[in-house]
């Protein structure tokens, strides 16, 4: 994700000079510098030292150890931007020993292709200005979101966060079953793919909402009615529903143990 970030900065229209990335790998730093062409340190501490907003593009497990070591004595107006799932603003504020602004954001994977949607939260020390930086960089990598309160974060990781997931098993299932209806593997996935992709277009291009959507390519009596028929007798809405309450509670589950630990 921080790779995905760092790519979308710079493509935005950021100096490469501006930027720092901490890294303990070797290996890692060499790739970014060479692969970005920006500043690279194997100390947390230095680039904190030098920079205005700090990402912590962290593990969750990692976050505490991490965050623990920071020194903010000269960082307490400092933005810090979470993009570590189901870390909670009031623990990171603990770890760190201080109320720093924090900005929670939830990135989802396609933020990878720069087609991301992130929900975000703003602490109450974050200022407008920072608000705007952080809208600024998450952009970036494509939608962004505010929340006005932090639990509702855990329902944005249920939605887009876990969402591509749930878009790619309907997908895997397509695929299968149009190879089942004799189409080529390689067929089926194009197919796939593209249907996917011009669904999701449409959905985000013209002003329907996707039931309105659904009905206007759904003809009476026709072979989509069928299908779509099928797919609600057997409570898709109900499944869809059930999934998404879990990971929501999940989300939650695990902010608690980490916080913990």
């Amino acid at each position: 994700m921080a790779r995905s970030l760092i790519g979308g900065l710079l493509s935005s229209g950021v100096d490469k000079l501006s930027l720092y990335v901490a890294d303990p790998i070797a290996d890692q730093r060499n790739e970014l510098a060479k692969d970005f062409g920006i500043h690279t340190h194997d100390n947390n501490q230095a680039i904190i030292d030098q920079c205005d907003i700090i990402v912590l593009a962290i593990k969750p497990q990692r976050m505490k150890t991490v965050a623990q070591q920071i020194d903010i004595s000269n960082a307490a107006f400092k933005l810090f931007i979470s993009i570590a799932a189901g870390i909670r603003s009031n623990a990171i504020q603990k770890w760190l020993g201080d109320s720093v602004p924090i900005v929670r954001a939830m990135p989802n994977t396609p933020s990878l292709v720069q087609s991301g949607a992130t929900g975000m939260y703003a602490s109450k020390e974050v200022t407008d200005e920072q608000r705007d930086q952080a809208e600024s960089i998450l952009r970036a990598v494509g939608l962004t979101l505010w929340v006005n309160a932090e639990s509702q974060l855990d329902a944005v990781t249920a939605l887009s966060g876990s969402g591509p997931a749930y878009f790619f098993l309907v997908m895997e299932a397509m695929e299968k079953a149009g190879a089942q209806l004799g189409l080529d593997p390689e067929t089926a996935r194009l197919l796939t793919v593209q249907t996917a992709f011009g669904a999701a277009k449409l959905a985000l291009e013209i002003k329907d909402e996707p039931a309105e959507l659904r009905h206007k390519v759904t003809s009476p009596g026709g072979t989509t009615e069928k299908a779509i028929g099928v797919l609600q007798n057997n409570n898709l809405e109900a499944i869809f529903a059930e999934a998404l309450k879990a990971a929501h509670d999940r989300s939650i589950e695990l902010a608690e143990q980490l916080e913990q630990e």
